[in-house]
């Protein structure tokens, strides 16, 4: 039996593509300089407005992350045309805001979490880097790849 998707050609993906490449990642500077204060403030708001107990909060928090995950594949579905139903309904634009607003609902949630999220995010980003790219001083090759002969 056949499967009932067909496999993508190699014109779909070029087709719905970003029309543009994107730039270089914001540097720290590029980023508002009331980042965390924002994320302070937003966590403020929706605790004053909260009708749960501190455990059903943090709980319903993570929920909210996984929901907003699902918007960044919806979004995805929609640029891409994939439901030949409803053909595009998205722009690669509506991706970036839907990735901002699981970003900013990760930082909620860990400011949930901690009163000092900017700490454990800085921890966790060099424990990242550090296991993901390689180091200046070394063979110049992630330390997870596996070892290829060269010769």
């Amino acid at each position: 039996m056949s499967d009932p998707i067909p496999a993508p050609r190699a014109t779909d993906a070029a087709a719905h593509a970003p029309a543009h490449a994107p730039g270089p990642a914001p540097g720290p500077a590029d980023l508002p300089t009331d980042l965390w204060a924002t994320v302070d403030r937003l966590h403020g708001w929706l605790e004053s407005h909260g009708r749960h107990s501190p455990r059903e909060t943090l709980l319903l928090r993570m929920l909210k992350l996984s929901e907003e995950t699902g918007e960044v594949a919806q979004a995805v579905i929609g640029a891409t045309g994939q439901n030949p139903r409803k053909g595009t309904t998205h722009t690669w634009d509506d991706v970036q805001s839907e990735l901002c607003d699981v970003v900013i609902t990760a930082l909620v949630a860990l400011r949930t979490l901690t009163p000092a999220p900017e700490e454990a995010l800085a921890k966790r980003l060099r424990a990242v880097e550090k296991r993901s790219v390689p180091s200046s001083s070394g063979p110049g090759r992630n330390p997870g790849a596996s070892a290829r002969s060269t010769g």
